[in-house]
């Protein structure tokens, strides 16, 4: 079996990242993840515990010296983003991830890499395994479901652990410690439709060529919504011809910014070059706006010939078209204590037009849980308005940044003296399971930091090799630092 990571170091963090890495391991099927962190645990002669949810809990004592250091909780998550370019074969329900190595990073072949949160299990596993290091009692939690609600976050059973310090390692920059970020929630909004059958010319239209993201932590970087984009086309269409929308379609994950969104719709022929006219304004226009974020945004139109079918009535698709125009969507407030920092936004992560219904579904985010609850309940109060269904779900509480702890003086202490650099302590947009975790363990203190990442939730996602070596290290000088009376 070949290894494409073979000769990097540290060598067995990246033996274990290929590992995993060769396990599909998409958000609701980890079983098979979580049964090989619970074999490796078994062949090191570790204490583990599996649950219902496929979470993982390892112990190891500490070293000799450490015996009475407070126990250091080491976290993150078995569950990966399934994203794929949209050429691409590739089945997350059995292929193995086709791994590369390119210019000092680690990628894989048009899918997302699952980086996120993998390079943290393979930390954990490669630091269970070294009985050569200094460390506290160690627990390590490995979660599922945190990118689809944090759902194993929710149902874990802590009453076992003995933590008094939480070291997450969901984090994707290194030199900055997390101490902080923002609650979250998945707002579901369903609109009945009625359908008429019409006799007409149908044309797809596509729009493609976008950038994406992470719903949290890109949505400040005005990158282009395909979702969004592509119910602002049919508006200004709608303004210009009269058509029907057929089908609509666009992203399988809310906490993904939509790279690609599609609509089918009925237009006669008469009304032909008033759409390719249109279609072409607003190629112009979203390449004017979009120059920097987006400038491979493409806006294709497919003549799919003479039909017969059924299409959306035209009081629901005013409905439908008023729904994406006046939705709220991106950032709502920036944070008034720490600058740059995204308190509130909202991002339309999946849009499909079923044959009685159109659904759209949102990720909701806010580090203050009154802002939440007000996007929340505008957007129950739109599709209610026009006489929708809205159903929540998914819903996690912010961790709240304290003004003073203990673990956090500690790691930037240490950064310090290893690399002579000040660590920059910040909070995050993006959810972490710390909220959670914090609940069900009272008094916990926590920090979250990882290695260099960048594009994760797309498929251009890479992990930096220099930089996973530089955070493993560090991880570790940090828990030999974890004594009795730090």
């Amino acid at each position: 079996m070949e290894y494409k990571l073979a000769g990097l170091e540290p060598s067995r963090v990246f033996y274990y990242f290929e590992e995993i890495s060769r396990i599909p391991r998409g958000s609701g099927n980890t079983k098979g993840v979580s049964d090989y962190c619970k074999a490796q645990a078994e062949r090191m002669g570790l204490y583990c515990r599996q649950d219902e949810w496929n979470n993982i809990i390892i112990k190891k004592p500490g070293t000799p010296g450490y015996e009475a250091a407070p126990t250091v909780m080491l976290q993150g998550h078995l569950d990966m983003v399934a994203e794929k370019v949209s050429s691409s074969s590739h089945d997350f329900l059995k292929d193995p991830l086709d791994l590369f190595v390119e210019d000092g990073w680690i990628g894989a072949k048009d899918t997302t890499l699952g980086g996120d949160n993998g390079i943290a299990i393979a930390l954990c596993l490669a630091l269970l395994e070294d009985d050569t290091l200094a460390h506290p009692p160690l627990e390590c939690v490995f979660t599922t479901e945190e990118e689809v609600g944090m759902d194993g976050a929710k149902g874990i059973d802590l009453s076992d652990c003995m933590s008094r310090y939480l070291i997450n390692l969901d984090s994707e920059e290194e030199g900055y410690l997390l101490s902080g970020c923002a609650g979250g929630m998945r707002c579901d909004l369903k609109l009945p439709v009625r359908r008429v059958q019409v006799s007409s010319h149908f044309y797809a239209v596509k729009l493609s060529g976008l950038v994406g993201g992470h719903s949290g932590s890109d949505i400040n970087l005005e990158r282009g919504n395909a979702n969004v984009l592509l119910g602002r086309f049919l508006y200004f269409l709608s303004k210009k011809v009269p058509f029907a929308i057929k089908e609509m379609a666009g992203g399988a994950l809310d906490n993904v910014i939509t790279r690609e969104s599609k609509a089918v719709i009925a237009l006669e022929d008469a009304s032909r070059p008033a759409f390719e006219q249109a279609a072409q304004e607003m190629r112009d226009i979203w390449k004017n706006e979009y120059r920097s974020t987006d400038p491979d945004i493409t806006l294709t139109v497919t003549d799919e010939g003479e039909k017969t079918e059924t299409v959306v009535s035209p009081v629901d698709q005013e409905k439908m078209l008023f729904l994406l125009m006046e939705a709220p969507y991106g950032v709502q407030h920036m944070s008034m204590e720490m600058e740059g920092l995204v308190e509130t936004s909202l991002n339309l992560g999946i849009l499909r037009l079923e044959q009685e219904a159109f659904h759209i579904r949102y990720a909701v985010r806010s580090s203050v849980g009154s802002r939440k609850e007000l996007i929340a309940d505008r957007l129950e109060y739109l599709i209610q308005f026009i006489g929708g269904e809205y159903v929540r779900g998914a819903d996690y509480p912010e961790w709240q940044y304290q003004k003073e702890s203990k673990l956090r003086a500690l790691v930037c202490d240490v950064y310090r003296k290893v690399s002579g650099n000040e660590m920059v302590v910040q909070a995050i947009h993006a959810g972490l399971e710390c909220g959670l975790l914090m609940e069900k363990m009272p008094g916990l203190d926590a920090v979250s930091m990882g290695p260099d990442m960048k594009d994760v939730h797309t498929p251009s996602e890479r992990l930096s090799i220099a930089s996973t070596a530089r955070t493993y290290a560090f991880l570790k000088e940090v828990l030999a630092a974890v004594k009795n009376g730090f």
